[in-house]
């Protein structure tokens, strides 16, 4: 190993008025207020909700620091950028997310001033009996009357409406409208970025109501930011089998992100692989994890960023863990999935599958 070793990170915990005790009581986080929750910032590089290294040598240091000072160490040979390319959150959906978008990197450019969009990926961790989410705008619906339906709060008029189960996941492209919840748990996965664009008559920081001018103002951005043509499903993911005990499965994937889960039975460790940086979070019980002379326990709902540098983990069963990171898509994605047996349909199922040059290791975001 190199100067970096597996950072723990600090987390931005956010009272949204959707969010709820879930993410405690449920997912078995720790450190966190005890109120309402409805997100944890658990990897971020966003301004003014950056992640800090608490511990070891770096403690103190800003995510976008380790990024700047370690750049092929930290996301491997390469690779140059000025900012960590990928944010993570646990979301305590208890109730309904407001209806927003997030713009694409075209819109993010022209109309927002940001170096760059936010698509993003839901992995449904819990969901209730009946759980849905709105994802995308129904075929046939015009500019006209999808503003119109968004004026007049009629969601289900004009956007998809798509049952919710635990261990599926949707690739979500910029621009797509959506909401999901209540009674939903997630872990999202996206591009660095804060920006959206909502259409409620209500902030979602404290319910205060949204004025008629503002409420205007927001839907004319967000009609600018639309695109009509995204709608994307739930898939299942993809599964490898990974000696005896072991399972490995690939969520999504896309230029800006890929997203796995990993399991193993208790008689059998979990071994991994890499070559650019992974955003490890334990879905699970506390697991012991090992790289190069490092050990340490991670625990329910917490995660640690592993530099490309460590090249390899091991995390004793019994596990269940995800692993995010920026992808060179062939080699970390297709190959695996080819030489699996799989076809290139269902490989293209996981997201964009064309135009993989932002996300390839070597590339900045």
């Amino acid at each position: 190993m190199s100067g970096l070793y597996p950072l723990r990170l600090s987390v931005t915990a956010k009272p949204l008025v959707f969010g709820g005790h879930a993410l405690a009581r449920r997912l078995g986080k720790r450190g966190i207020p005890d109120w309402s929750v409805a997100e944890t910032w658990e990897c971020s590089d966003v301004p003014g909700a950056q992640s800090a290294v608490v511990d070891g040598p770096l403690a103190g240091r800003s995510l976008r620091q380790v990024v700047t000072e370690y750049p092929a160490e930290l996301m491997g040979a390469g690779w140059s950028g000025d900012r960590f390319p990928v944010l993570t959150k646990f979301i305590d959906a208890s109730g309904a997310l407001p209806v927003h978008l997030h713009a694409d990197d075209e819109a993010a450019r022209r109309l927002e001033g940001q170096p760059n969009g936010k698509t993003e990926a839901w992995h449904i961790l819990e969901a209730a009996p009946g759980a849905t989410a709105l994802c995308g705008v129904k075929k046939g619906v015009t500019s006209d009357r999808l503003r119109a339906a968004l004026e007049a709060q009629d969601f289900d008029a004009v956007l998809r409406r798509l049952p919710v189960r635990a261990g599926e996941t949707v690739y979500v492209p910029g621009g797509t409208p959506h909401s999901f919840g209540p009674d939903t748990l997630v872990y999202e996965i996206e591009q660095t970025s804060d920006i959206q664009q909502h259409a409620m008559r209500w902030n979602m920081e404290d319910g205060s109501p949204v004025g008629d001018a503002e409420f205007a103002a927001n839907l004319d951005m967000l009609m600018r930011q639309a695109d009509l043509d995204s709608r994307p499903d739930f898939t299942p993911g993809l599964r490898i089998p990974v000696g005896d005990g072991v399972e490995r499965v690939f969520l999504c994937a896309g230029p800006y992100f890929a997203l796995e889960r990993w399991r193993a039975a208790a008689e059998e460790p979990l071994r991994h692989s890499f070559a650019t940086a992974q955003i490890l979070s334990n879905a699970g019980a506390p697991v012991r994890v090992r790289t190069g002379g490092w050990s340490e326990e991670l625990g329910r709902a917490e995660t640690l960023v592993l530099p490309a540098s460590c090249g390899d983990v091991e995390i004793g069963g019994p596990a269940d863990v995800l692993f995010g990171y920026l992808p060179d898509l062939d080699r970390d994605v297709r190959g695996p999935l080819l030489d699996a047996g799989y076809p290139r349909r269902l490989i293209d199922a996981l997201g964009p599958a064309a135009g993989g040059a932002p996300g390839r290791a070597g590339r900045g975001p």
